[in-house]
């Protein structure tokens, strides 16, 4: 029972607290929903407020931009109002402008009709006036015929001839002064062109010679350059085809061969060799192939700075290699490299005084001597073999002509031939630029002086302007005036028939009487 008891207090008990839950709960409810509906009606109090705020300014916002608008409209509307006032004023303008011309155009018009008129007039008159002369003139001709005896034609034919006659002896004869003109000016003219330049163009000569010198620091370097049984130095001759000679001169080898890019390739390996340490067979193949590729790139880049020095463009490649070959090639002594460059501005300079193609006259001097470069031999002269090279490669005809016919082999199409011509001659003539130039040149002028002392009463002899004149100076006791006029005939027949030399010699005879006294 007591048990029974407490289970029913226990259900009493949760169910008044479930109860008395229920009535805070709806209590607490209550209060929220007043909160609420309190907090509800201060939001839609505030957003009412907040609404009219907006709606004001919104209203304001619109009043602005309505003025704005209404500002630019007025403005666009006055600036179209002035352009169509502008337009109109034009028009106004132009509708003035059109009826003064109307009125113009009109009273030309009425001007021209009256003249042409008058013009008619006046046609008709000449008409008239021209035929009446005709038959006047028809008239005084018969009876000019009459009287001369001689028809109309026949006058003519005889007074055309008589001109003809007149008119050819005058062309004769001023044909026949400007020939004597032109040979008396065309040669002062020549040497002029030449002189300058020659003058213009100042290289400095030297003869190339057929060995090198190789400098080496001590002797023991020479044992190991000959190598064991000498198979070293025997296989740097088999590699670059050049000789090399050992002899007793201190730190010195000498390299001599006639081709001077094997001479330079042998320089360059041995003094690579050397500077590596390493010098056997192989490494020596080695390095002497690789100085050969050097070489051939170098041969590229001469020739490619060649031609732009002297502002040549366009040339083939395989011509700007050939130029660049040029640099170890040498003629009579003579760098083929340096005689072409200087031969190319010599042309330059000619052709810019002759009033010539300067740039095509630069080429032809450049090229005229590329058939001295192949290695291989050919039956062709260098000229003609230049000049198939040349045309090979696209080269202009003119060009091609002045290579092939700068040593006469072939005859001379242009003007750019003989000054190719000139110019080559001007280049290996200068004293000291060609060995066999050089000895003959001084031979020469030993030889003038020695014809000048085989006569009798010559006291010194001097031969300048590079053995053009012939200075003689006599003693006054043995050679009169008279025998110093004889004296120079004779020496200069002697020379003339004893000697060979270009152009003139002059002989100059000098006799001067010194009278010396001494005031003490």
């Amino acid at each position: 029972m007591d048990i029974l008891t407490i289970i029913i207090s226990g259900i009493v008990g949760i169910a008044g607290g479930f109860g008395l839950a229920k009535i805070i709960e709806k209590s607490n409810i209550s209060n929220l929903i007043k909160s609420a509906k309190k907090e509800a009606t201060s939001i839609l109090k505030d957003a009412n407020l907040e609404a009219e705020n907006i709606k004001k300014d919104k209203i304001l916002q619109a009043k602005e931009k309505f003025i704005e608008l209404k500002s630019e409209h007025e403005q666009v509307i006055l600036s179209r109002d002035q352009k169509m006032a502008e337009v109109e004023k034009r028009i106004r303008d132009k509708e003035s402008q059109v009826s003064n011309e109307l009125s113009k155009a009109k009273k030309v018009n009425d001007d021209f009709e009256t003249k042409t008129i008058e013009y008619t007039a006046k046609i008709e008159t000449l008409d008239k006036k021209q035929v009446e002369v005709d038959r006047l003139h028809k008239s005084h001709l018969q009876q000019l015929e009459v009287i001369a005896g001689l028809s109309t034609e026949d006058a003519k034919n005889q007074l055309i001839e008589g001109l003809r006659a007149e008119a050819k002896t005058q062309a004769m004869s001023h044909i026949q002064d400007t020939i004597e003109e032109a040979k008396l000016t065309a040669q002062q003219e020549a040497k002029k062109i030449i002189i300058n330049t020659i003058q213009r163009v100042g290289t400095e000569e030297a003869v190339e010679n057929c060995v090198s010198v190789f400098n080496i620091e001590s002797d023991d370097v020479k044992g190991r350059i000959i190598g064991r049984e000498g198979r070293n130095i025997r296989a740097i001759e088999a590699a670059t085809g050049v000789e090399i000679i050992v002899d007793d001169t201190p730190e010195a080898i000498i390299l001599s061969c006639f081709d001077p890019v094997r001479r330079e390739i042998a320089r360059l390996a041995l003094h690579k060799l050397v500077t590596d340490g390493r010098i056997h067979p192989a490494r020596i193949e080695e390095v002497v192939a690789k100085t050969t590729k050097q070489i051939d790139d170098e041969i590229i880049e001469v020739g490619k700075r060649t031609v732009i020095d002297l502002g040549i463009h366009g040339l083939h490649p395989e011509l700007i290699k050939v130029v660049g070959r040029m640099k170890y090639r040498s003629s009579y002594g003579q760098n083929l490299l340096q005689h072409s460059r200087e031969v190319s501005k010599l042309c330059g300079i000619m052709a810019a005084e002759l009033g010539l193609n300067v740039k095509l006259a630069k080429r032809a001097g450049l090229l005229h001597d590329i058939g001295k470069v192949p290695d291989a031999e050919s039956d062709l002269p260098h000229a003609l073999l230049g000049m198939q090279w040349a045309e090979k490669y696209g080269e202009k005809e003119e060009v091609c002509n002045a290579i092939g016919a700068h040593h006469d082999e072939i005859e001379m199409k242009s003007l750019l031939s003989p000054i190719v011509q000139v110019c080559d001659a001007i280049s290996g003539a200068r004293p000291g630029a060609r060995r066999q130039v050089l000895d003959s040149y001084i031979q020469r002028l030993k030889d003038l002086e020695e014809v000048a002392y085989g006569f009798g009463g010559v006291k010194n002899a001097y031969a300048i302007q590079a053995g053009r004149e012939l200075r003689v100076i006599v003693e006054s006791e043995k050679v009169s005036d008279e025998n110093a006029a004889t004296l120079s005939f004779e020496i200069s027949q002697k020379i003339q028939t004893e000697m060979t030399y270009p152009g003139q010699v002059k002989v100059t005879v000098i006799r001067e009487t010194r009278a010396v006294n001494i005031a003490k």
